[in-house]
């Protein structure tokens, strides 16, 4: 009874509810919460993670139709169209499971005002932009914070806390700009761990700001990188 029941909800629903009844029982779990109708506006799916099963809000339901090239054009004909004066300032590329977003300041052009975590207008241009074409995504999303290797004297504080604090600056940004923070999986600070320019590690553009997009790679799981993944010439990724 239940199967011939199954079929006919199969023959009455409309297509896209036809897909909210494929992801239910993709997703459903005994040991989740019940109690939602996968005819009527579900209220989250849930993507695993290695935290564990991360809600997702139902205006963000979908699927992972975009591909990280597609993704990569989008936000590269964006910043063509409303960001061709500081272009030079933001790195795109691909790895396995993401697409990555880099905000490096130039000599005289920084993202933050000096050893702070004000935003200057550059970043607030720049963040506006890249939130309006993620907010309507379901992908996951994690925000790194990288600084040079200048050192702070006479102070307890570091470029640790500079970092860490300027990527949290980020996150309240993008949210102001759409994103949902559940879609955040980790926001850090990695310091001059990981730099841009590794012979010189006063090279202004090694302070940044990296925004990953993550992308499911079929059944895996969706995860970010432990670290930031390595590319051998970063700097060959400038939007032209």
């Amino acid at each position: 009874m239940a199967f011939f029941l199954l079929l006919w909800l199969i023959t009455m629903v409309a297509p896209e509810k036809r897909a909210r009844l494929s992801s239910y029982f993709k997703y459903f779990s005994l040991f989740e919460q019940g109690g939602t109708s996968f005819v009527g506006d579900t209220s989250q799916i849930f993507s695993e993670t290695g935290e564990g099963k991360r809600k997702v809000p139902k205006e963000m339901q979908g699927n992972f139709n975009t591909k990280p090239q597609e993704f990569k054009e989008t936000i590269k004909r964006a910043i063509e169209e409303k960001l061709s004066d500081i272009k030079d300032q933001i790195l795109l590329d691909i790895f396995e499971g993401g697409v990555r977003i880099q905000l490096v300041d130039n000599e005289g052009n920084p993202m933050f005002d000096l050893g702070a975590t004000n935003p200057t207008a550059i970043a607030m241009r720049i963040l506006q932009v890249i939130g309006e074409n993620i907010k309507h995504l379901p992908n996951l999303v994690a925000i790194e914070g990288h600084t040079d290797s200048l050192v702070y004297k006479g102070t307890s504080y570091s470029n640790w806390e500079l970092s860490t604090e300027r990527a949290l600056m980020t996150r309240k940004i993008l949210e102001r700009f759409g994103l949902d923070s559940s879609r955040l999986t980790r926001v850090a600070g990695y310091a001059d761990t990981m730099l841009l320019i590794k012979e010189d590690g006063k090279d202004p553009r090694n302070r940044r700001i990296s925004i990953i997009l993550l992308f499911p790679q079929g059944d895996k799981t969706i995860s970010p990188p432990i670290t930031s993944p390595h590319i051998p010439d970063q700097r060959k990724s400038f939007v032209d």
